[in-house]
């Protein structure tokens, strides 16, 4: 009889808790949850992103209008990349270099700014999946999601949803919106220094005004014209704006 009970007691110690179970099913389907999400998203739009959700909160609104990557015009996806990510058509979704002089430049006490390295398949993948912030957390799945996209989606889904759901404004969304917006035209007929206009103000839309630049923004709007003439040549960039060989 003792030997029975003994032997249910460590049987029992061996099985697994019904919590733990749970949680361990819970995990496995937002895993594949999250995996269909990002497949789903190569083709279909997503309906809404935290930053957009975000932007409604606070008052601003929602201005946008999805269109496709053959709508944008080649100065709106030229002036983005050149503004945002020169080694977009080359890297892995991660520019290490760059990533290596922002820890060395924020580890830095005289610095008070921080110095960002994100791609625009960081932040795209920031923006469709993720939410703002600098924990390192949400630093964490943001590589997770930049190497999914980056596998899943390609170069050139990952810079037409980057034209379609970044802020370029307070409530506007999207180089189209932008476009009809500050210019009163669509995304293919801007023009160079348009389309440099609205790169320029990107990393803080919600600040900066195209209307009334300041003396830095004037500066690093002719820098965008300089490398958007730079890059005009450029092989991988032209194959990737005019979608040659991407998918």
């Amino acid at each position: 009889m003792k030997f029975d009970i003994t032997f249910v007691a460590v049987a029992k110690k061996k099985t697994p808790s019904t919590f733990l179970i749970k949680l361990k099913r819970f995990v496995l389907v937002l895993i594949i949850a999250n995996v269909l999400f990002i497949v789903l998203t190569k083709w279909i739009n997503t309906p809404i992103t935290s930053v957009m959700i975000g932007s409604i909160l606070k008052g601003n609104g929602l201005t946008r209008e999805y269109i496709s990557y053959d709508k944008m015009g080649r100065n709106a996806k030229l002036a983005v990349i050149c503004s945002e990510d020169q080694l977009f058509p080359d890297h892995n979704g991660f520019d290490m270099d760059a990533i290596k002089k922002a820890v060395k430049y924020n580890n830095d006490p005289k610095h008070k700014k921080i110095l960002g390295a994100s791609t625009i398949s960081q932040q795209t993948a920031k923006n469709v999946f993720l939410w703002n912030g600098r924990n390192w957390f949400r630093k964490g799945l943001e590589v997770y999601h930049t190497f999914m996209i980056e596998l899943i989606w390609g170069k050139k889904r990952i810079l037409e949803t980057y034209l379609n759901v970044a802020e370029m404004g307070e409530g506007i969304f999207g180089i189209q919106a932008a476009s009809q917006y500050y210019f009163k035209k669509e995304a293919n007929k801007l023009s160079k220094s348009e389309a440099a206009w609205i790169a320029t103000i990107l990393p803080n839309p919600a600040v900066w005004s195209i209307d009334n630049p300041s003396s830095s923004l004037v500066k690093k709007h002719k820098w965008i014209l300089k490398q958007m003439n730079n890059l005009d040549d450029d092989e991988e960039t032209m194959k990737l704006i005019n979608d040659i060989t991407n998918k």
